[in-house]
């Protein structure tokens, strides 16, 4: 099929050099282009201080003088038909720098990238997939994430499981083979969305995919960008949406990277100060700077237009808010009015999140964000970031604490697990248990947990099930739901073995049930962000160390009692305050047997009587199991 013809017009320097031109990654890069009736390849690339761009590759021979790039104008891109190159030709950028150095750089804009270690850009065509995902499509454009289910799988696609035959040493599935497993996984067990860590191109799998070097390249570990537009494509024909992590916090420093890309910082502060990360050995990019805030926001928009993806969960929000994240006196400046709040990056995400959901209203920005930073979720124009959602830190680290508790000590924490409510109507939360809380010595969820293994089982159970039944959308990491043991390492795959084991078998099957009711009923998500939707019943009686609350929905049916029961102990005859004169009607109790529980049973339908109890003028009783959540329906 023949192409048209690519360039870049004073047009596209003039909106690049603006910070504007949202589609600047259908010009700079590599395109396949036809010029005077010859087929060939446009490259285009954003180098102002170079002395001289040349493009070297398999084409040339790698010939460092053969194909001269010309400089457009004064903004600082240089552009260079070459005839005759096809897809699946590996090239770079040869830049001389003004001091005399030659660096050889990957392509910023490439679609795709030579398989690691090797650093080259590949020719790639990303048009004329054949998408089947349109319904799907139409429907997210008109829903309101924040009145719907939404329960994410976080997920490494190296480390979910390991192909047994396919002959290279890592193992990795590929994105469509990797499509056929986690799709069948994801509607057995009824999550909502996937959320995929480490898609951008980087060099190093201990990074995880958190320090980029192509930003605009699905990683070549798992396949082409074709591959990778798949595995969309069937996430979405069975109803399970996409979010990716991205990055725009700061970028690896690798000599083929974007890091002092033509001899000089252009992605990055030259002020190390303002431009480098201590802690992480990487670069922070340059928010002032229109061309880089346009590389980022057109990345956003790629993502989203051409991959279809539903949402991006952008990593270390709090490390570009705060000048001084991460950094000791003297490593670090003031802005102009001497604080450390880094105003170019508000800006920047006022900017992107007007710019992607003003246009795309169904798609999801989430922020991990760290501190009490104010309104980061925010509609469009009023005061705030701008965020669809926000990862609740304050809970997960508040949960994590209290759960690692042995039981004897929990009523001293008792308000741990109930602070959470007290700011939650500040913002649209998330609550994670991501793989932050799996590495790194700090234990597997189970391990966390206190007691014999049966103990940590049922501790994991009622831990979940507040989880659940707690305001905020839900997020567990891959392995999370069948009690993964080990802590996660991103070079094997989970412990699938596992659910050959009682209590593994027990808890993923727990947690099946909980997916299956949160997408049932609608006061479980409904009015997720204020007290309309949730009230305690007791959340007070830290000498059983138990809680009690109730969800609601706008229509006033189907509401839900959690009572949750943090302690070894059965509570016999145990008293739960309840807002109405109904008969409620068990929905889950998670110490069953088929659970990996002790089998204490608990009647099937209770109705109230008016014993007033705990400023409430009806209550219900009965045994509360050891570790015990009891879900009604009433």
């Amino acid at each position: 099929m023949t192409k048209e013809k690519v360039f870049i017009s004073e047009t596209d320097q003039y909106l690049f050099a603006q910070g504007t031109h949202y589609d600047i990654y259908k010009k700079l890069g590599a395109h396949l282009s036809t010029e005077d009736g010859v087929q060939g390849v446009y490259f285009g690339v954003w180098a102002p201080n170079a002395a001289q761009v040349n493009v070297i590759g398999t084409f040339n021979e790698w010939n460092k003088e053969s194909h001269p790039m010309q400089k457009l104008g004064e903004g600082g891109i240089w552009g260079l038909f070459v005839p005759g190159v096809e897809e699946g030709t590996m090239y770079k950028f040869l830049i001389y720098a003004r001091d005399g150095r030659r660096l050889y750089k990957a392509d910023p804009f490439a679609n795709y990238a030579e398989y690691r270690p090797g650093t080259a850009s590949i020719v790639t065509d990303i048009t004329g997939f054949d998408w089947k995902d349109s319904k799907w499509m139409e429907a997210r454009d008109k829903k309101d994430m924040n009145k719907e289910p939404m329960a994410i799988y976080e997920c490494h696609i190296g480390s979910f499981m390991k192909h047994p035959n396919n002959g290279t040493a890592e193992g990795f599935y590929n994105y469509r083979e990797f499509a056929d497993r986690i799709v069948e996984y994801l509607k057995e067990m009824k999550y909502t969305h996937v959320e995929l860590m480490g898609i951008a191109e980087h060099p190093y799998d201990g990074s995880w995919g958190y320090q980029v070097t192509g930003y605009y390249a699905p990683t070549s570990r798992y396949g082409t960008p074709k591959d990778f537009m798949y595995l969309v494509n069937e996430l979405h024909k069975a109803g399970v949406g996409v979010i990716l992590d991205w990055v725009p916090a700061h970028f690896a420093t690798d000599a083929h990277g974007l890091a002092e890309f033509d001899g000089q910082c252009i992605f990055e502060h030259p002020d190390p100060r303002l431009g480098e990360h201590p802690e992480w050995g990487t670069k922070i990019f340059n928010y002032g700077k229109n061309e880089v805030k346009n590389f980022l926001v057109a990345n956003a928009l790629f993502w989203l237009r051409e991959f279809h993806v539903d949402g991006i969960r952008v990593d270390a929000v709090a490390s570009m808010l705060y000048l001084d994240y991460g950094k000791k006196d003297g490593q670090w400046l003031p802005n102009k009015f001497g604080g450390n709040k880094n105003l170019e990056a508000i800006e920047f995400f006022h900017h992107l999140n007007s710019v992607i959901r003003g246009t795309y209203p169904g798609f999801l920005t989430i922020a991990e964000e760290s501190t009490a930073w104010p309104n980061v979720t925010s509609g469009i124009g009023e005061e705030g970031l701008g965020f669809s959602f926000k990862w609740n830190m304050g809970w997960m680290h508040d949960f994590c604490e209290y759960m690692k508790l042995d039981p004897l000590y929990r009523k001293g924490d008792h308000y741990a697990m109930t602070f959470a409510m007290s700011y939650n109507d500040s913002e649209n939360y998330i609550l994670p248990l991501s793989h932050d809380e799996v590495v790194h010595l700090k234990c597997s969820m189970v391990n966390k947990m206190p007691g014999y293994p049966t103990d940590k089982y049922a501790n994991l159970r009622v831990g979940y099930s507040y989880m659940f039944g707690h305001s905020g959308k839900k997020l567990l990491f891959m392995g999370q739901d069948f009690g993964q043991e080990r802590e996660w390492s991103e070079e094997r795959e989970l412990d699938w073995y596992l659910l050959g084991e009682k209590l593994n078998q027990g808890v993923h099957t727990y947690v099946k049930e909980l997916l299956k009711l949160y997408r049932k009923y609608p006061a479980l998500y409904e009015i997720d962000n204020n007290w309309d939707g949730f009230e305690w019943m007791n959340a007070d009686d830290t000498e059983h160390s138990t809680y009690s609350f109730v969800r609601k929905c706008s229509s006033g049916k189907n509401n839900l009692l959690f009572v949750l029961n943090m302690t070894p102990m059965k509570w016999e005859n145990y008293t739960v305050p309840v807002p109405k004169k109904k008969k409620y009607k068990l929905l889950l109790n998670s110490d069953e047997e088929r659970f990996g529980g002790w089998g204490n049973e608990i009647p099937t339908e209770i109705t109230a009587e008016k014993k007033p109890y705990h400023y409430k003028d009806y209550s219900i009783s009965f045994d509360l199991p050891p570790y015990g959540a009891a879900v009604f329906l009433f």
